[in-house]
């Protein structure tokens, strides 16, 4: 199409190019090389003159004149193909999902989802006793079990007959209990064949990922778990832009923004993702018959297909804060056509249901010490409170913590540095790499950033306003006056031939983490001063989020992200969300507890809030420009 960038064309395709900044050409990240034809554009920041020279464009500021033939690196759609997934083991020895469990254990409720599986032995008709298969079946749960069967549904009505004439009438019934009735919603043979899986599923949608366990919903046990990134983030790392792309109208044939953000989240993301978890399991999507979904506010808009457009309007208000039982099938997932689907309840337009699904797998409703809980990512948002009260908020952290906004930013995925330290006398950097043995480095993850930074602060590399004041061979400045720290050399990283770069960060990829973390820390003091607390108040501290394996507490303090408390105070729980959602799944009571915090949670909207601004500036140095406030740190 005319004037279209290459973005655009790649959107319409549907191939899978990052683009954090959701084309404004900001974050360079959408890198794509030319091998023939022609474009217009001229060369942006993000490229270098041989880089230029050989071809390399950003797709976004680049538009085509001619039939071109374009070479899409790998690393360009690293955030939808190489999210890390994790082995069903890996989340079984867990040791803050094995907590989680004992807490719902001690509630009584780890396998009371509302489904059940009864065997039924039938009377085979005969011309004496020609009853029909339906009310033969309903009668005997009626009679056998006093469920008072309020019905079958189409679905099972269709499999009965065949059912039951392969097991001599034993049949195996999958129930769903309101009460004292019940309804059947699935049978299978009984007799001599294996008892069928009764699965769940639950759901963390995140703004850049998509997490999922699919469960037993019998046993509570994990079948298998994984990951995908959410395919609207090609229409923007955060959520305003996909607010705005929402109301855009159709585009070369594709559907209206809403639709087109729908499908993303859907269609593309979590169909294939459920789809893998079953080839996992080895059952069919038809035996998941329950799903929970815990998101924020703006994802389930967009996942339902409701229009957000008045998330970002003052006064802030969503379509909905609870969804109430839906259909699971209804959105498109491969479910049982007649699955229940729950959607965690929102508390505000920017703190949703992974808060209050978070806050349910942190248990920070039941101490009565003060706790805290922050979860870190593209939005940052706060809990605040005890058994009670509680108090949240939501900031614009922007997508630095999963890599966006960084120049060798990256998920959470193989070849990510989660982890490094940094020599204060030769500078030179020891890396931990996400990925098996011998893994080459791609970028850095959220928690490499956090180390990294905290590294070149603590030996004196960069200053309090990100800029750098040392010289080495790992610094190097360009013709403009800008410095980058050299991470890993081009011969020593795992970009690839296509895309050999080395990994560096630069003052600007610093000023935009400074920015992050400042939101971060400002909302924790705006959400203290609005209930004239102080933080030595805070007995706990779960920071939550999937930016890598863990957080160096210690570095996240030394550079004002974080309270300077007593280390001990701190805890890395993951994705709180997810647990919380799992949580949902299996015990009816956890949902109900979950539907209480939401409905008992007072929000917070900074950005109408006196004094937040000046709180957020004041945190935008190393660590903040009142140094008494993260005094005696090592």
């Amino acid at each position: 199409m005319p004037d279209e960038s290459l973005l655009e064309a790649a959107k319409r395709a549907g191939i899978a190019l990052d683009a954090p900044c959701g084309g404004n050409g900001t974050c360079g990240k959408c890198r794509v090389r030319v091998l023939e034809g022609s474009v217009k554009g001229g060369q942006p920041r993000h490229i270098t003159p041989q880089e230029f020279a050989d071809g390399w464009r950003l797709a976004c500021e680049s538009c085509a004149e001619t039939d071109v033939t374009v070479l899409v690196p790998e690393t360009a759609g690293a955030w939808q193909h190489r999210i890390r997934v994790t082995g069903k083991d890996g989340i079984r020895e867990s040791a803050i999902f094995n907590e989680l469990l004992g807490e719902l254990k001690a509630m009584g409720n780890t396998s009371d989802s509302g489904l059940e599986m009864v065997r039924v032995e039938l009377d085979a008709p005969s011309i004496d006793n020609p009853m029909a298969d339906r009310e033969r079946l309903l009668q005997k749960l009626d009679g056998q079990w006093g469920m008072a069967p309020q019905g079958i549904t189409l679905y099972a009505l269709r499999k009965l007959p065949s059912a039951l004439r392969q097991a001599d009438f034993s049949a195996y019934c999958v129930l769903r209990r309101q009460a004292e009735s019940c309804t059947v919603l699935d049978v299978f043979p009984g007799g001599e064949h294996t008892a069928p899986v009764i699965a769940g599923l639950a759901i963390d949608i995140g703004t850049t990922t998509v997490s999922a366990l699919l469960v037993d919903l019998l046993s509570g046990e994990v079948l298998a778990s994984g990951s995908a990134g959410n395919g609207q983030i090609r229409y923007g790392a955060d959520v305003i832009s996909r607010i705005i792309e929402s109301a855009k109208p159709p585009l070369g044939g594709s559907p209206a923004g809403l639709e087109r953000l729908r499908q993303a989240i859907t269609d593309e993301c979590l169909v294939p993702l459920i789809n893998g978890l079953c080839e996992t399991a080895a059952i069919p999507g038809e035996q998941i018959y329950r799903a929970v979904i815990a998101a924020n506010t703006t994802m389930t808009h967009l996942f339902m297909g409701v229009d957000p457009a008045w998330l970002r309007l003052e006064p802030y208000i969503p379509a909905f804060f609870e969804s109430g039982l839906l259909n699971g099938a209804a959105p498109g997932l491969p479910l049982h056509p007649d699955a229940e689907l729950a959607i965690a309840p929102a508390i505000g337009s920017y703190v949703g249901g992974d808060i209050t699904a978070g806050v349910f797998a942190s248990m920070l409703f039941k101490k009565q010490e003060i706790s805290l809980l922050i979860d870190l990512g593209t939005n940052g948002e706060l809990v605040l409170g005890n058994d009670e009260f509680m108090m949240s908020c939501a900031c614009s952290a922007g997508p630095a913590f999963e890599g966006g906004d960084i120049s060798c930013g990256m998920r959470a995925t193989d070849g990510a540095i989660e982890a490094c330290t940094v020599d204060m006398a030769t500078m030179e950097p020891q890396l931990t790499v996400i990925g098996p043995a011998g893994q080459k480095p791609l970028g850095l993850c959220g928690s490499g950033l956090i180390d990294l930074i905290g590294e070149l602060f603590r030996c004196g590399i960069v200053n309090a306003k990100g800029k750098f004041i040392k010289e080495g061979k790992r610094i190097r400045r360009d013709e403009w006056g800008g410095a980058a720290y050299i991470v890993v050399f081009a011969d020593e990283s795992a970009n690839g031939k296509a895309d050999d770069r080395e990994i560096s960060l630069g003052e600007s990829d610093i000023d935009n983490f400074i920015r992050a973390k400042g939101a971060i820390f400002s909302a924790i003091q705006t959400l203290l001063a609005s209930l004239d607390f102080d933080v030595s108040m805070i007995e706990n501290v779960y920071v939550a989020g999937g930016i890598g394996s863990g957080i160096n507490m210690r570095q996240a303090i030394r550079i004002g992200m974080l309270p300077n408390l007593p280390l001990d105070k701190y805890r890395y729980i993951g994705n709180s969300s997810l647990h919380g959602a799992y949580s949902m799944l299996v015990s009816r009571e956890a949902a109900a507890a979950v539907e209480k915090i939401g409905r008992g949670m007072t929000y917070i909207e900074l950005s109408t809030h006196p004094g937040y601004m000046d709180e957020l500036v004041a945190a935008c140095f190393l660590p903040h420009t009142n140094g008494t406030l993260f005094e005696n740190i090592e």
